[in-house]
């Protein structure tokens, strides 16, 4: 063979099979393209997911205040309804840490209102975004949906939405609530459930310092009208009293509450309405019950032990108040008097309930 012709194929070959190579490697991102692309990903700002129903453009009205405390369940229209009249055509939103938009077309089609918003917050980094909090801060309205009580306390406590809900319940003066955990943070004492496992009431009050009595008190939701004040839901349906009884004790006890010491119990299907007076209403299908300590705390409360709260059969004064569609009876929040329902008394001995 020609050495010439020779030389001049083998180039040529090579020359193709370099060419070859270089295109395929074309199509495929470098390792340093690819690591850029993956830093510029991880310096991306997070943002919380939102739902919005109805105009975005922010719209000022002259809200109403109040509280809607619902016990867990199917909601209640007419509380619902009551809660969305009071924005007066502004804009309302919900607030929970998992879930969708279940509350969006519900809300915007019961009662006019500029939009309904629901935000995400699912992370103390979110809670402190102000493109969430400026959203909360501008509501006419503001309902924290169901979930797990623990989340809100784990990731809004101690953060821009914490301050954002707080102002719009004592400079703004909109109506804000929630239900079932949403209700569970509303008082100024609260039930965590920061274990992870929800308490009964018989665990509560066989011990009441149970590594599932996760108790807080005077640094999340403040509202004059829950001061001194536990909230607590699904109440007759999930067999709550009990336990609620135990976190007033405990409140007394650990948190420097007084004798003073009240607490809200909801049942499911149920809401309680409190307008800007502090003057509250029962909405639903099942009762509402207001308990407040009448003397001096629990006989024995320690660890290990099982909960005695008798002080003569008279521990706590119980003031139960059945629901309508329209609002019954009446609950005074700021002394704590009432009508339209029936009193009792409630104590603990050694652990059982009465």
């Amino acid at each position: 063979m020609n050495i010439r012709f020779f030389t001049l194929a083998v180039t040529a070959i090579l020359f193709a099979a370099c060419t070859k190579i270089k295109t395929s490697t074309d199509s495929v991102p470098s390792i340093s393209d690819q690591t850029s692309k993956n830093i510029a990903a991880a310096k991306a700002p997070p943002s919380a997911v939102t739902y919005l129903t109805g105009d975005g453009a922010d719209v000022t009205t002259t809200p109403v205040g109040g509280l809607i405390l619902m016990g867990g369940g199917t909601d209640v229209d007419a509380a619902i309804q009551w809660f969305l009249q009071r924005a007066n055509g502004g804009d309302v939103v919900v607030i929970r840490a998992t879930g969708a938009d279940g509350y969006n077309t519900y809300m915007y089609n019961m009662v006019p209102v500029n939009s309904v918003e629901t935000i995400i917050i699912d992370s103390r980094t979110k809670a402190a975004l102000t493109s969430v909090t400026d959203k909360i801060r501008n509501a006419e309205a503001l309902f924290i949906a169901g979930g797990d009580q623990w989340d809100y306390v784990n990731y809004w406590k101690d953060t821009p939405t914490e301050d954002a809900i707080n102002y719009l319940i004592n400079t703004k003066h909109v109506t804000v609530g929630g239900t079932s955990a949403g209700l569970a943070i509303m008082g100024s004492g609260y039930y965590s459930a920061s274990s992870g496992k929800s308490v009964t009431s018989a665990e509560a009050m066989g011990n009441p310092y149970s590594r599932n009595v996760n108790l807080g008190a005077n640094d999340f939701v403040a509202s004059s009208f829950l001061a001194n004040t536990i909230t607590d839901s699904h109440y007759t349906q999930r067999d709550r009293q009990g336990r609620h009884v135990t976190f007033m004790a405990r409140l007394m006890k650990d948190f420097g509450y007084s004798t003073s010491v009240k607490g809200i119990g909801i049942d499911e299907q149920t809401a309680v309405c409190i307008d800007q007076n502090g003057i509250g209403k029962v909405f639903g299908i099942n009762n509402a019950y207001f308990m407040r300590s009448t003397s001096l705390g629990a006989e024995t409360c320690i660890s290990g032990t099982s909960l005695t709260w008798n002080r003569s059969g008279m521990a706590v004064s119980t003031y139960r108040i059945a629901g309508s569609s329209i609002g019954n009876g009446s609950f005074n929040a700021t002394n704590w008097t009432f009508s339209g329902g029936a009193s009792y008394y409630n104590y603990v001995n050694s652990g059982t309930l009465f």
